[in-house]
């Protein structure tokens, strides 16, 4: 019996692209865990009929999934800088002070409310992952570690509705979506404003993003869909932007549905047309995705089979999710990659789920001299090219999706 949709509850059974199985992508195991019985999982996306939604299954509960958690924001450096810019541009488009009040949902370690801290606006993070909220703590960032939806949105709005309510990178993360967005129409003032930010599924189909699907992510949106979201919960989206990170975002800004002095930009307008244009709202144009999947696949494996025919000693930069997904599809093991490296010491001296590839410091890179390091977070490919930069010294070479997989000097 298919799964009803995570919006409009109709049975999806269309494909949009089928990974095969695979482990949970945050899923990390110790060097004991190794030899043990690993859980893996269908990964297959699915677009609802009705509403066009991209959607995953649900295997294990956001419970399961977050409430002790590996991702920790504050590690690239370029993610600190846009949400530098962020809280810039909201405190003046805004005009918000220190009669404000800022709350962003799914905080994580506060790498982005301290920003409104440093400008006297007064924030809130509510947090779900309680290793994650206590180093927001310690940085003096308050934070409640709860999961959002209407429950927690009602009890925290008795203490004051947010003027400004935000979530970067979270709605994608959220089983009940309905839930989650009925808790922001609870805790947003009469005149406040949303930003949610997103990966777009435009960008994902456009530049063949697959990597980008792993089960902690239960939705894919569209400009078209998240607007019929919204809208169904009494809020209306008024703006748009188009963003670089990860791969192609969508800045979302949303208020209430009655509230007068947001009019629609031109921008929002246009996103909506494009996409109906471009053929988001027709389901045949979904079914035409999983072949691309499977035809870069093959070439992933040739590409690196190609490097070790050659002599090549071939290692991995980070350990994102979205290279597990990779990893995992593809069946690139020990006997392609070394091992891998990430700067955050929660994942270092790990496995890599499903793989088993070890994950070690960067530091080690200097000594080891390998010829070609694969950038797997390839959203901050320019980032890890300029750190490790001295590779060059010995004829080292990156190997980084971009889209298509490639050698860049």
């Amino acid at each position: 019996m298919p799964a009803p949709c995570r919006f409009c509850a109709t049975p999806v059974e269309h494909t949009f692209s089928d990974l095969g199985m695979s482990p949970m992508a945050n899923s990390y195991l110790t060097p004991e865990q190794g030899n043990a019985m690993e859980p893996f999982y269908p990964l297959h996306a699915l677009v609802c009929t009705k509403c066009k939604l991209v959607q995953l299954e649900e295997f294990q509960s956001g419970e399961e999934i977050f409430s002790d958690y590996a991702y920790f924001s504050s590690y690239s450096t370029s993610w600190l800088e846009h949400c530098k810019r962020y809280t810039g541009e909201m405190t003046e488009r805004w005009g918000l002070d220190g009669s404000s009040k800022v709350v962003e949902i799914a905080s994580n370690d506060g790498y982005l409310l301290q920003y409104f801290q440093e400008r006297d606006v007064p924030v809130l993070g509510v947090e779900p992952a309680a290793n994650v909220a206590r180093v927001a703590e310690e940085k003096g960032v308050p934070t409640v570690v709860k999961f959002f939806g209407v429950d927690t949105a009602t009890e925290l709005a008795q203490d004051g509705k947010a003027d400004l309510l935000l979530g970067n990178n979270v709605m994608a993360h959220v089983p009940d979506l309905n839930d989650f967005v009925g808790g922001m129409k609870v805790l947003l003032k009469d005149d406040g404003v949303i930003t949610v930010e997103f990966p777009h599924l435009l960008k994902l189909v456009e530049l063949n993003q697959w990597d980008t699907i792993y089960h902690e992510h239960f939705c894919y949106f569209s400009f078209l869909v998240v607007s019929r979201v919204f809208e169904a919960h009494g809020l209306r989206l008024f703006d748009v932007e188009e963003l670089p990170t990860h791969g192609g975002s969508l800045r979302i800004y949303g208020c209430h549905q009655d509230d007068p002095s947001k009019p629609e930009t031109d921008r929002a307008n246009e996103l909506v047309q494009r996409e109906i244009d471009l053929g988001y709202d027709d389901i045949e144009f979904y079914a035409a995705y999983a072949r691309r999947v499977e035809a870069e696949k093959r070439d992933i494996v040739e590409f690196l089979t190609q490097l070790k025919r050659d002599g090549k000693r071939i290692i991995g930069y980070g350990a994102p999710a979205k290279g597990n997904t990779l990893l995992n599809y593809c069946g690139i093991r020990g006997d392609f990659l070394d091992y891998t490296v990430d700067l955050n010491p929660h994942k270092q001296d790990q496995l890599l789920p499903g793989t088993h590839i070890p994950i070690r410091s960067p530091d080690v890179i200097k000594d080891d001299k390998p010829d070609v390091v694969f950038i797997l977070p390839w959203n901050l490919k320019d980032e890890i090219v300029e750190q490790l930069a001295y590779i060059r010294e010995w004829g080292g070479q990156f190997a980084v999706r971009a889209p298509e997989i490639q050698l860049i000097p």
